[in-house]
């Protein structure tokens, strides 16, 4: 069930664009602030609030990286896997956090702090490799810097 505080934030996403569904993408953020992840349940009720079905919202939340369909750590690290932070290093980085979370790909730690998730682009080629952390980009990465990184986020 959607909180009366979301559907006023979903209300004013709707009046920035032309149709309800349009706002469907923001919805889903808003809901995921606080809930961290897309249940099944939350996804129908922003379908219903929005104006869609159920399976055409899941389509869109499923294509955006960024909408999580199951749930995840406290903090989720996008590692970037282009190919400007392959050639630059991407798989120590990459076998770094894997040794040092004890997951890989998908996975999430078992104390729920970071969940583990790769990621087509991060836009900052010019600084490969790169990684983010929540909302915090890391450019310019080595593996010696992994580690104090990760203490920030307890």
């Amino acid at each position: 069930m959607l909180t009366a505080q979301e559907k006023h934030q979903i209300d004013h996403e709707i009046s920035l664009v032309p149709t309800p569904q349009n706002a469907c993408i923001e919805a889903l953020k808003i809901v995921q602030q606080r809930q961290g992840w897309i249940s099944d349940e939350s996804l129908k009720d922003v379908a219903e609030y929005v104006g869609m079905s159920p399976a055409e919202l899941d389509s869109v939340a499923t294509f955006y990286n960024l909408i999580f369909r199951k749930p995840v750590g406290r903090h989720v690290i996008l590692v970037c896997d282009s190919i400007t932070c392959w050639v630059m290093g991407y798989e120590d980085i990459r076998d770094h956090l894997y040794n040092k979370l004890n997951i890989t790909y998908g996975q999430t730690t078992e104390d729920g702090r970071f969940t583990l998730l790769p990621n087509c682009c991060l836009g900052t080629c010019d600084c490969a490799p790169t990684l983010m952390i929540d909302n915090d980009l890391y450019r310019n990465l080595t593996v010696e810097q992994l580690d104090e990184i990760l203490i920030k986020y307890t």
